[in-house]
């Protein structure tokens, strides 16, 4: 049985306890990045709390998600955005963990009902990385697709990254790869694999991998998923007490940068067909600066504009905008 420990949440400078069963039962996904990134939360509130320095204060459940099991369609084939998480809130729902760790960009812009984004960490670099196989030339980073032979095959289920790189390169042929980062780069090194892929800088760099990262991309050049680089943790909505602890160890930053990126994917209202980017950024001097890009699969269409405002309008800066990249683009883009 459970016992009841006094968990200590920051208030304002001060420690006040509640009380609730340990050990905390903490979802996340089975792949080597997304244990990573739940080992890392809870090196993060340990030190916010004490009492939960023990060992035997957590416990990991690695969740099969849908979009883990299948892994020979794309996304928007069976079922869309959300299918790193279904399975994750269903088991927050019926009480089997008590929150959850996620790359914010997996996670649909509404949460399913009773479920709430309790908090966001600070953002590891959002931008996107090339990596190139062995058949192709020496990497310049002046000129990032260079190196790319004509016609040469990239490996990616990404419409965003797709769209972008086809927009630069119409010569090129995409070739749809999923799965972890370790599978990916292995096709690489496959006779009959792509010539190079696409990454997220952060997981390269949070699985100590950065090294294979041949060409780290502009996010002005590239547009980054919304929420690329950020982890994200759900709760339940009535889990008062819990709620309080993670908004104490929530950075700032990566909650307004994400509040800007996820208004502008909510007002577009994209599908996984739909290649949508969004990239927030705090300037010098405290505003912030959206970048969002629409454009269709095969890189034919592109429209990217980008808008600054102060952090407090967040919100209203992403949907702004969103609305305006919506309003300029052509209808079947959303269809």
């Amino acid at each position: 049985m459970s016992a009841i420990h006094p968990v200590a949440a920051p208030v304002e400078g001060q420690v006040r306890p509640h009380f609730r069963n340990l050990p905390l039962r903490v979802g996340t996904r089975g792949s080597p990045l997304a244990l990573w990134q739940t080992r890392h939360f809870l090196s993060i509130i340990t030190r916010f709390c004490p009492v939960l320095r023990d060992a035997k204060a957590f416990e990991e459940h690695a969740i099969a998600t849908s979009g883990d099991r299948i892994q020979d369609k794309r996304l928007a084939d069976i079922g869309g955005k959300g299918l790193f998480a279904k399975e994750i809130h269903e088991a927050l729902l019926d009480g089997r963990i008590d929150f959850a760790v996620h790359s914010l960009k997996d996670l649909e812009t509404e949460m399913p009902p009773g479920i709430v984004l309790a908090c966001t960490l600070r953002r590891e670099d959002a931008r996107d990385a090339v990596i190139l196989g062995p058949r192709c030339g020496t990497p310049d980073p002046s000129d990032p697709f260079a190196a790319l032979p004509a016609g040469a095959v990239i490996g990616t289920a990404s419409v965003r990254r797709q769209s972008q790189i086809l927009h630069a390169r119409p010569d090129l042929r995409i070739e749809m790869i999923r799965g972890n980062v370790q599978t990916r780069l292995g096709k690489l090194a496959q006779p009959d694999g792509p010539a190079a892929t696409l990454l997220a800088l952060a997981g390269l760099r949070r699985l100590g991998m950065e090294e294979r990262a041949s060409v780290v991309l502009d996010p002005d050049s590239m547009v980054p998923a919304a929420g690329q680089g950020i982890v994200g943790v759900t709760a339940r909505a009535d889990d008062v007490d819990l709620l309080e602890l993670l908004a104490a160890i929530e950075d700032r930053e990566a909650a307004a940068v994400s509040r800007a990126e996820r208004a502008l994917l909510a007002a577009l209202d994209g599908s996984c067909r739909t290649p949508i980017g969004g990239h927030a950024r705090l300037l010098s001097d405290g505003r912030l600066h959206l970048t969002g890009l629409v454009a269709r699969p095969d890189g034919s269409f592109l429209l990217k504009r980008s808008a600054q405002g102060a952090v407090a309008d967040a919100v209203a800066l992403g949907r702004d905008l969103g609305e305006g990249l919506r309003r300029d683009s052509p209808a079947d883009i959303f269809g």
